[in-house]
């Protein structure tokens, strides 16, 4: 199962189980919601029971029904007559306090209060008709309970709380899979350099005796070039995972450099041409490592042209930022693909592991504080830029 694949199904899992979760919980608050509803419509039939027991004979229980009203303690609610005069409300937090002496009169500030609701509660369902008496209606209004409308927004605070802990979970998966990663290149990058010094230190203490053996100069001066070029890729290497040098140097002259190494080691079919800034462009730079990063993206735009085109190099400013671009006439990078050319292991060659880009990306993100990403790609060709903070 691929990474993409995993990422799949857990979003689509998480995002089962959260509509599960808000599908019982609609349904808690709908169940919670009807029996509220009925316990009104209990509580208008006993208000109505003890009105007309007041006009005629009845044998109707009054202290009954009376408790039927009085066990309402959690569900506001307003009695009105038809005129829309409040006769009764309970279960209302006022915002004044009620005269112990006279419950009934209210304030001008509660009346005032307890309009409003009714005004809010016109317009609503919650209301239940009373008839009284033949022509004499009264009218029930009601709101939600708190413990309703506390239910009513419980599963999205659950959701949130939910996805929080998810997003917690994920992030320190992938920032611990990320350290593993990050460990896995170090050592190997350390134990390249290592296993390079030997063969290397041989190979210098060779180039010494070469011209005591009566070899030409000009072939012990190339070969002693590339000797230097295999101890400074060892150097490289054992830089990788410990805090190198960064220091103030001039972006032209690093890739003036690489470009000039590359240029005599790849097909003279290919045309490589380095078109740098017309002033110096300061920045701070391992340049031994950036040079590398150079090399890597040259190396990648030579095998995307199979051997003939062209790759040109330009350096500039933009605000506060210096920049290169490099830009091949290879054959492209798919558009799904342009993210992921930077992720470990991935190549489109038969030999390779897929590191190069993820090391260049770690040296420019981690170790220069810059970007380098694809900025535009097609089958006519591929741009990668770099942006780097000026000094």
């Amino acid at each position: 199962m691929n990474a993409r694949l995993a990422k799949t199904l857990f979003l689509v899992t998480a995002a089962v189980v959260v509509a599960v979760f808000l599908y019982v919980s609609t349904g808690l608050v709908r169940d919670l919601s009807v029996q509220e509803r009925q316990r009104m419509e209990i509580w208008a039939d006993a208000t109505r029971e003890i009105v007309a027991s007041f006009d005629s004979e009845s044998t109707v229980n009054i202290d009954f029904l009376l408790r039927i009203i009085e066990s309402n303690t959690t569900i506001p609610v307003l009695l009105t007559d038809d005129s829309g005069n409040i006769l009764q409300h309970r279960n209302f937090i006022l915002p004044e306090a009620i005269d112990s002496l006279n419950p009934t009169a209210l304030s001008p500030a509660n009346a005032k209060f307890l309009e409003d609701k009714l005004a809010n509660l016109a317009g609503s369902q919650n209301v239940i008709d009373i008839t009284i008496a033949p022509g004499t209606m009264q009218h029930l209004y009601y709101e939600d309970s708190t413990v309703l409308k506390r239910l009513q927004f419980y599963p999205y605070v659950v959701v949130a709380v939910m996805i929080a802990f998810v997003m917690v979970v994920y992030f320190a998966v992938l920032s611990t899979k990320r350290a593993e990663q990050n460990k896995v290149w170090v050592g190997l990058s350390k134990e390249t350099a290592h296993q390079l010094g030997t063969p290397i230190s041989s190979l210098m203490a060779w180039m010494e005796l070469l011209p005591d053996m009566g070899v030409d100069k000009a072939t012990v001066s190339e070969m002693n070039k590339d000797v230097t070029r295999l101890s400074t890729i060892a150097s490289r290497f054992s830089k990788i995972g410990s805090t190198p040098q960064i220091l103030p140097a001039d972006l032209n002259t690093a890739i003036g450099a690489a470009a000039s190494y590359m240029g005599t080691r790849i097909s003279q079919r290919i045309r490589l041409t380095f078109t740098p800034a017309p002033q110096e462009i300061m920045v701070n730079l391992c340049t031994p490592l950036f040079e590398w990063v150079m090399e890597n993206l040259i190396k990648n735009a030579v095998d995307a042209m199979d051997g003939r085109g062209a790759i040109d190099i330009t350096t500039g400013t933009d605000g506060r930022q210096a920049y290169v671009e490099i830009a091949d006439t290879g054959k492209g990078i798919p558009r799904k693909n342009q993210k992921r050319v930077f992720s470990p292991g991935y190549t489109t060659k038969k030999r390779g592991w897929g590191l190069g880009l993820t090391l260049a990306r770690r040296i420019i993100n981690q170790y220069h504080r810059g970007d380098i990403y694809v900025k535009s790609s097609s089958p006519a060709g591929t741009t990668f830029r770099i942006n780097l903070p000026l000094i």
